[in-house]
């Protein structure tokens, strides 16, 4: 404590100009003193054209001839001299605490301010010494340089944390979405026991009424004779109390009937069911299913094109459906309309609803110079010639609908002959996806409302130019409507 108002008054007993302690000190009216020769050749202070000049301090306006010698403070000052500064007040005034002068000088080996006479000493003798101001720019360099260098360091540890929590982001949505994905394919995987369970019942259900109406009128049937059975016996009970001559005089013919009529069996019904469950094979199920997963993968927009479109045909304005619409005379088939988009490499699937339709074809078209379908039915092919082009041969890989209930593959024979496939259907088809390989040279038709199973599958396909999405809704007037993806 007493230390620090030791400190405190040498500093108020300092010249305000020299920051020394007071060598004959003047005083000013504002109340600042000031040493003699630092306040006389002030040049610092700020003179009016009347000779008068301002505090250095405050600012106060004085003249030379008010400066009062302060005679109190000087004896102060001087009573402070005596009293010597601890080497922490002399470091701390920036002066040597062994030769009291003034800190100049910097010794590199010992990293200490040493003055000049330090410099001369056995201790600091032969070591390098650099002037401070100099020490300390080079310093304050090497503190910049660190600091540049650090500040780096901050902002790649930012730009890493920034990179840490994108990462994070992504990784949560990637895990969410997968989640996501994982609920939607469960999710589908239940539909598809669920269906498989309503179709068990269904045909359960059928075979239950159609038994039990069976035993109904069965029952029915055995009902009625028992009654005339009750008729026949009471007849011939009264009979038997008759006389003889009654008995042999009776012209009615109930005795006649009561020795020819035989019981009517009813038609036996199988005491077992017939349609007896057993668990479909999930197996192959979930194998049709994860195929058709992975086909969707490849799912593509596309639209239908309007050029060229052939009079009794009807395209919706999103171009995403077609219709047929009846014309008079009709006398020529229509050809059919291709996919906007064209492809000539990597896979590429997509989905055709046909719920509605009792006739359809539907595929990949690639030109090709066998035959041109077009200038078929310019030329008058009809509808059951016209039926005769869809073979890959002609550059058509096509399935169809005719007749509500006949489905088609078309395929090239070893004669000039169209070679028609029936095709086997266990639940027909509302919704058709079509998957084209280009490299592979496959088209793929799968049947989407029955879990994806595999209609049908053309193998080694010969594109030799761009593959088209081809639809034909046929002569049925029921809309044929592309899907958009993921729907």
């Amino acid at each position: 404590m007493a230390l620090n108002i030791l400190v405190n008054i040498r500093e108020e007993a300092s010249c305000p100009i020299c920051w020394e302690l007071l060598t004959e000190p003047l005083s000013l009216d504002c109340g600042h003193s000031f040493c003699q020769t630092c306040i006389t050749d002030n040049k610092k202070a700020d003179t009016s054209p009347g000779g008068d000049s301002s505090c250095p301090v405050c600012g106060s306006r004085y003249s030379l001839g008010n400066l009062w010698p302060n005679q109190h403070l000087a004896n102060i000052v001087e009573r402070l001299r005596e009293v010597k500064l601890s080497p922490a007040e002399r470091q701390k005034k920036d002066l040597c605490v062994h030769h009291e002068e003034k800190l100049l000088l910097f010794c590199k080996e010992d990293r200490k301010v040493i003055c000049q006479l330090c410099e001369q000493s056995q201790e600091h003798r032969g070591h390098h010494t650099f002037l401070m101001e100099e020490a300390v720019k080079e310093s304050q360099e090497t503190l910049q340089a660190a600091l540049r260098r650090l500040r780096k360091e901050q902002q790649e540890a930012e730009k890493l944390e920034a990179d840490i929590r994108e990462e994070r982001t992504s990784w949560k949505y990637q895990i969410l979405t997968e989640k996501q994905r994982i609920q939607t394919e469960f999710n589908r995987l239940r539909s598809i026991l669920d269906s498989e369970e309503q179709r068990e019942l269904q045909k359960l259900e059928e075979e239950e009424k159609k038994t039990l109406d069976n035993l109904a009128v069965a029952e029915a049937e055995l009902v009625q004779q028992s009654q005339l059975l009750k008729e026949l016996i009471s007849d011939l009970e009264r009979r038997s109390e008759w006389s003889t001559v009654e008995l042999l005089q009776d012209m009615s013919g109930v005795m006649k009937w009561s020795e020819i009529w035989t019981l009517k069996k009813p038609n036996t019904v199988s005491k077992k069911l017939k349609s007896v469950f057993h668990a479909p094979d999930l197996r192959g199920m979930l194998h049709m299913f994860r195929e058709l997963t992975h086909v969707q993968c490849y799912w593509v927009d596309i639209t239908l094109n309007p050029f060229n479109l052939n009079l009794n045909l009807v395209l919706s304005e999103d171009q995403r459906q077609v219709l047929s619409v009846p014309i008079w005379p009709v006398k020529y088939c229509n050809y059919g309309i291709l996919g906007s988009q064209y492809f000539s490499s990597g896979k590429h699937y997509w989905e055709i609803d046909v719920s509605k339709k009792t006739a359809w074809i539907l595929g990949v078209y690639c030109r090709t110079r066998s035959c041109n379908i077009k200038l078929a039915v310019r030329h008058g092919m009809s509808y059951q010639n016209a039926y005769s082009i869809y073979r890959p041969q002609f550059g058509y890989w096509v399935i169809g609908l005719k007749d509500k209930f006949k489905y088609k593959a078309f395929e090239d024979s070893s004669t000039s002959d169209l070679k028609v496939l029936t095709l086997s259907m266990a639940v027909p088809p509302h919704r058709v996806g079509v998957f084209l390989d280009y490299e592979a040279g496959t088209v793929s038709f799968f049947n989407v409302t029955n879990h994806g199973s595999l209609i049908y599958k053309f193998s080694k396909c010969s594109f030799s130019q761009n593959a088209y999405p081809y639809f034909n809704p046929w002569n049925c007037p029921a809309p044929m409507t592309l899907c958009p993806p993921t729907s």
